[in-house]
């Protein structure tokens, strides 16, 4: 017998072994590459209903006109898809499943942004953690042991992580890398983040260097004017609607609810005793009418067309010219129209009912359910009349009275001038104020530079201490004060304030809730400079901006002469009355009811208006709305000239140019200031009787 007979053999059980390589190939099929598969078919494979989210349960199967905007997320040639949809259409599951896809098939990094801290937890807690414990597939792809991160805002996965946030804050924007981004109910997100940028930038600046980077847009449309979707499809290559074949025809034809003016779309007999049992749809070609069970039975062969270019995307899951050839996907698509009658989740009667109710309701004053049928039934934006000022009407007002830009005229004795901070530049507006809230727009620039850097804060700025204008008597007028805003730049605006406190510079914030009074409350605020803080160093004033614009939209309407009225200098730039009559005022639904708010459409400017409604903050401020006749009669007197005096110099010879603007404003001129006033005796009226009671 040999030395190695002698030894004996050791053997694990058969059991053991077995259970070893369940183990190991558990612990490699997340390292196994699958073969490419579009969304669709990954879901079809692996993605499952559960209790937790759906009215079904069991595997899932998506819907005919799903299946377009689904293998549109799923391709790399296409870089943006948009989806304007209504409720029910199965936009929401569809992204769970692509997560799961991103997270396991694709192993990508992605990130989901919704509209508030609420949305964003209960999308994860009824849609992404009931998905990764029913998939198999995404379970195991599941990274855990040590170092693992799972929260509800970060899920790891082996080779993909998936971030869950709020599209609110700026710091949602920042530090992450991605492939896939997706803005999700998008329509409910701020129209700007912190006054910095919107959206939609901030979400695809995260794409930068990806090599197949995605950006995925849904929202059920709102107001028209204010809407992120809208604006998105507008830029789309390819705007796609559904279409289906008439079965009476074989004609091509969306499903479109339709109105009175119209003979083709929803129809149903007013006249029967219950009108919405009688709904059918009539084709615009055969004028034949088909039921929903009709529309049913031919679904799936429709197909997304584009009214503008005819490409299309079918049944055959092929791109194709208007022509029939193949084609390239265009890089951005929006799939428009998807309103509820294409799911069979909502019944065709049921649509036509919920309509009659919500327009007797806004017969009855209440337009409300209409708005609310128009966005998430009919996923199209409720447009309404809104209350704003047409910016053409107060530039031919200030060139009739054609006032010369820099030059205070006679009967305004005090001069406001605010502030406000973009990212790369501070724009400003003079107004000068006289008695009874009569106030006078008298110069509006615009100073370039990194408003990042304080050096530029005091190269720009700290000039604008020393303004001083012409006055139309031919003396000379210094600004009495300078507020300056601090949402952006905050803690170098706060620096700038508590730098030139004894100068009268005054920080402030806007505050957007109605009835706010526009001096709304003063807090003391904790800076932050050179690396350390100072405690309490600046004092903000909270500024009630909606009823300082309620007030302005008031006195805007005024004409002529006299008490709450608002002129403008003749030579103003069109972007000074643009941006004074950006915003409009729009039914806001808060957990108080119904609210009307002031809104800057996407793609405006308003700083003009944010200046103006600092300017009438600093009049506040100095209670010059309730000075006296006596007081005011003193500071304009102090304006008019020495009849001695040698003549001065024409006030348009000491306008600043716009280079010089940029460069230094007007230089100081050591001029008389008149000292401030005693308190007021007695209250004056502060503009219109209907505006100045919003106070």
């Amino acid at each position: 017998m040999t030395e190695a007979a002698a030894v004996p053999r050791f053997r694990l059980p058969v059991h053991t072994r077995h259970a070893i390589a369940r183990a190991v190939r558990m612990g490699l099929r997340p390292l196994k590459a699958d073969p490419p598969m579009r969304l669709v078919d990954w879901g079809r494979r692996h993605f499952k209903l559960t209790a937790d989210s759906s009215h079904e349960r069991g595997r899932w199967e998506p819907y005919p006109f799903q299946i377009g905007w689904l293998d549109a997320f799923s391709n790399d040639d296409i870089e943006q898809c948009d989806v304007a949809k209504a409720k029910r259409t199965g936009y929401t599951k569809g992204v769970a499943l692509y997560v799961a896809y991103n997270a396991t098939h694709r192993r990508r990094k992605q990130a989901v942004w919704q509209p508030t801290d609420d949305d964003r937890d209960s999308f994860v807690k009824t849609e992404i953690e009931p998905m990764i414990s029913a998939i198999d597939v995404v379970r195991a792809a599941r990274r855990s042991g040590r170092g693992a991160e799972d929260t509800i805002k970060f899920k790891a996965f082996r080779g993909s992580v998936a971030h869950f946030l709020v599209g609110k804050a700026m710091r949602a924007y920042r530090s992450i890398t991605l492939d896939v981004a997706i803005l999700d109910e998008i329509d409910a997100f701020d129209l700007v983040v912190e006054k910095t940028i919107d959206p939609v930038t901030g979400a695809r600046g995260r794409l930068e260097g990806a090599p197949y980077p995605k950006l995925i847009i849904g929202s059920t449309p709102r107001l028209k004017g204010f809407s992120h979707i809208e604006r998105q499809v507008a830029a789309a290559d390819a705007r796609l609607r559904y279409r289906i074949n008439c079965p009476l025809c074989d004609c091509e034809h969306p499903l479109i609810f339709g109105d009175g003016k119209i003979a083709h779309g929803f129809k149903w007999d007013k006249t029967a005793s219950k009108p919405h049992e009688t709904v059918r749809h009539v084709c615009p070609h055969c004028h034949g009418s088909i039921t929903q069970a009709d529309y049913l039975r031919v679904w799936h062969q429709g197909a997304w067309v584009c009214d503008v270019t005819g490409i299309r995307y079918g049944a055959d899951r092929i791109w194709r010219n208007d022509r029939g050839d193949v084609v390239r996907p265009p890089r951005h698509v929006a799939f428009i129209g998807l309103w509820a009658a294409y799911s069979p989740q909502r019944s065709w009667p049921d649509i036509v009912r919920e309509f009659r109710e919500a327009v007797a309701a806004n017969k009855a004053g209440d337009s409300g359910p209409l708005q609310g049928f128009t966005n998430e039934t009919l996923a199209e934006v409720w447009e309404e009349e809104f209350e704003k000022t047409d910016h053409s009407i107060l530039q031919r007002r200030a060139k009739a009275e054609g006032l010369p830009v820099g030059v205070v005229p006679r009967g305004a004795g005090v001069l406001k001038t605010f502030v406000d901070v973009q990212a790369d530049r501070w724009e400003y507006v003079t107004w000068a104020f006289g008695p009874q809230g009569e106030s006078w727009a008298i110069d509006y620039r615009i100073l370039y530079g990194n408003t990042g850097d304080w050096a530029q804060w005091e190269a720009k700025l700290d000039p604008l201490l020393d303004l001083v204008y012409p006055t139309a008597t031919g003396a000379k007028l210094k600004i009495s004060a300078l507020g300056v805003d601090t949402g952006f730049q905050t803690h170098l605006a706060y620096a700038f304030a508590r730098k030139h406190k004894a100068r009268n510079v005054h920080a402030t914030k806007g505050e957007s809730q109605p009835g706010k009074p526009i001096k709304a409350r003063r807090a003391l605020m904790d800076i932050k400079t050179s690396g350390r803080v100072i405690r309490k160093g600046v004092a903000l004033w909270h500024v009630g901006t909606d009823t300082a614009k309620d007030l302005i939209h008031g006195r805007l309407q005024l004409e002529g002469s006299g008490a709450g009225r608002m002129h403008f200098a003749a030579d103003l730039p069109d972007t000074f009355f643009t941006g004074l009559t950006a915003e409009q005022r729009v039914p806001v639904r808060t957990v108080r009811g119904l609210e009307h708010r002031w809104e800057c459409p996407s793609g405006k400017r308003n700083e003009p208006l944010d200046c103006t409604v600092g300017c009438i903050f600093l009049a506040e401020l100095d209670d010059l709305p309730r000075w006296t006749e006596r007081q005011w009669a003193r500071v304009l007197g102090a304006l008019e000239p020495d009849l001695f005096d040698a003549p001065a110099r024409p006030a348009t010879e000491a306008v600043p140019t716009e280079a010089a603007a940029e460069a230094a404003p007007v230089a100081p001129v050591h001029a008389h200031t008149p000292k401030r006033p005693l308190p007021p005796r007695a209250a004056q009226p502060l503009g219109s009787d209907e505006w100045h009671s919003r106070l």
